[in-house]
């Protein structure tokens, strides 16, 4: 009875029942791999088969498996059953087969697999391995191989082209190329999905699902494109078709590292944690990406979101190694440490190899050095900046156009002119990104002067809208309040020469993030404590709640519950440089 529950009867009627389906076996096999236990997890893989024997990706699981044990010759008889029984249309099934043929020595049948992958498969997912492969039968074969064409080639430069665009963050640039390949290669898909991508980057969402649909249309069970698809139905909230993608998407187990990666941080942007930090673990067990600081950093985010807080020490402790001059790892420990002693509730954070957006931003501003060149040019930053322009609130949307002028490269531009053309946007908002695009178009015309590293405030000062008087007048009622914060501060610190600056920093910072009335008088005390225990605790000073508490005559909790608020506000504090 495959599928059913299986339910006890008699006096174990209560026992909850279990579904017994290839899902169930599939995860099954997947905590067996986990754990190395590759015999077991053959065994389940084989039951998976039963459950479902029209479903080809079990049995490409289970052929992946059998060639990891060895038995090449029944992982190929998988293959064969796939290709005349279950489904034709998975060619990359012949480069697999391939693989097993040269691990058996028999290079003319590994020769004739790959030609026909080459020959026959639109979307070359394996083109790489498959020319490294073609090199080394030649040298096997002494002969070069009787290759009559190789049908996902057609339009291979020009998708090349579109690849390193993309990942230089000229999401415009490449998306015009893309657009441009469409009608002449209808069925490259991997062109259409790095489309939908860069349309993604752009915040063109209606454009990237409609592309998207595209390729499902032609090949329903597109890894990429399902994993694109997820995470467009989670930025639209459309909660029932993220669980049903995140349930296909669960039992997909990939054997090649771009797949896996793929998967991998799409399910730590669902949310399914546990099941990227699986497949991350996979990834780190590989030699060629162990080393990798970007993909370590990724398996410490998902063991953090997972509470495996040890490991998650040890992976960012690791990527420090691997990418010593780089911040991320230390602002994470740090933030970690900070979860570890409870003076930060834990959240879950992002899968990006870079400081969070507001720290960015936070440090740009508090040391005026403006944006460093090579985030200018890294495509997640970028990619961040363009998604927030779109979907961000009121005070990120300005921010960014804070920042983007600050690139000012053709990609800004378009995106800017683009965005002070929506009927609906906040017209103060326009009116900052039409003196931007004028700024960098007056710019072009002097050629000799450079504004890149122009500070944020001064950029901030330029741009913002003019107050009315009125205005004016209530912002000075409401900045006495806020600047008798700290001055009560300063007045009861016991180290006033050592945390003056620091407290003004905090506080400046904190009051710049706020919308709303000043404090009132018998808040100051709160707000001032709670501000002296921060810039104490940065400067390792051996203070507690309660020592502070009793200096202001409150309670420790009301320390707590305003340098928490502090806290929330600003994100984690940092140091002084």
């Amino acid at each position: 009875m495959k599928g059913k529950l299986v339910r006890a009867e008699g006096p174990l009627a209560n026992i909850i029942p279990i579904h017994l389906d290839a899902s169930f076996f599939f995860e099954r096999a997947v905590r067996s791999l986990d754990r190395n236990h590759v015999d077991k997890a053959l065994k389940y893989f084989r039951k998976a088969v039963e459950y479902e024997p029209e479903n080809p990706v079990n049995h490409c699981n289970m052929a992946g498996i059998l060639s990891e044990k060895g038995d090449y010759e029944a992982s190929n008889a998988v293959l064969a059953h796939v290709l005349e029984v279950v489904d034709p249309s998975m060619t990359e099934c012949y480069f697999y087969m391939a693989n097993n043929y040269a691990n058996m020595d028999r290079f003319e049948e590994a020769e004739q697999a790959l030609v026909t992958y080459l020959e026959e498969d639109p979307q070359g997912q394996f083109m790489t391995e498959a020319e490294e492969m073609m090199e080394l039968l030649y040298y096997e074969l002494d002969r070069p191989a009787k290759l009559n064409r190789i049908k996902s080639r057609k339009g291979v430069v020009e998708h090349d082209q579109a690849r390193e665009l993309l990942e230089e963050g000229k999401f415009a640039q490449a998306a015009e190329l893309l657009e441009g390949m469409s009608p002449d290669y209808p069925d490259y898909l991997a062109a259409r999905n790095n489309l939908a991508l860069a349309y993604y980057y752009m915040g063109l969402f209606p454009k990237a699902r409609e592309t998207i649909d595209e390729v499902l249309e032609q090949e329903p069970g597109n890894l990429h494109a399902l994993c694109n698809l997820a995470i467009f139905h989670q930025n639209e909230n459309r909660a029932d078709q993220v669980l049903l993608l995140i349930k296909k998407l669960r039992v997909i187990m990939p054997f090649q590292k771009e797949q896996v990666y793929k998967l991998a941080t799409t399910m730590g942007i669902l949310g399914q944690h546990d099941s990227a930090y699986t497949h991350f673990r996979r990834l780190l067990k590989d030699e060629e990406t162990a080393a990798d600081p970007a993909l370590a950093h990724y398996a410490a985010v998902a063991a953090y979101n997972t509470e495996r807080y040890d490991v998650a020490e040890r992976l960012w402790r690791h990527v420090s190694k691997l990418d010593p001059g780089s911040e991320v790892s230390q602002f994470y420990l740090s933030g970690l440490d900070a979860v570890r002693e409870g003076e930060l509730e834990p959240e879950k954070l992002s899968y990006h190899y870079h400081l969070p957006f507001d720290e960015q931003f936070r440090q740009w501003e508090n040391y005026g050095n403006g944006i460093p060149e090579e985030m200018k040019n890294d495509p997640l930053i970028r990619s961040s900046f363009f998604w927030a322009l779109r979907h961000g609130d009121r005070a990120t949307k300005l921010q960014v156009i804070h920042a983007l002028a600050m690139i000012g490269d053709y990609e800004v531009q378009q995106a800017l002119q683009s965005f002070v053309q929506e009927p609906d946007e906040d017209q103060d908002l326009v009116a900052a990104a039409e003196s931007v695009l004028s700024g960098l178009q007056m710019k072009e015309q002097n050629h000799g002067t450079n504004h890149d590293q122009q500070p944020v405030s001064g950029i901030t000062d330029r741009l913002l809208p003019k107050m009315q008087p009125s205005t004016v007048h209530a912002k000075s009622e409401t900045t006495s309040h806020w600047q008798a914060v700290v001055e009560r501060a300063l007045q009861m610190t016991e180290a006033k020469a050592e945390l003056q600056q620091e407290m003004e920093r905090i506080w400046t910072d904190y009051v710049s993030r706020v919308h709303q009335d000043g404090p009132g008088l018998k808040q100051i005390e709160g707000w001032a404590a709670g501000l002296e225990y921060l810039a104490a605790k940065i400067h390792s000073r051996p203070v507690t709640y309660q020592s502070i508490a009793e200096r202001y005559g409150i309670s420790a909790s009301t320390v707590s519950k305003y340098a928490r608020q502090i806290v929330r506000v600003c994100g984690s504090i940092p140091p002084t440089v």
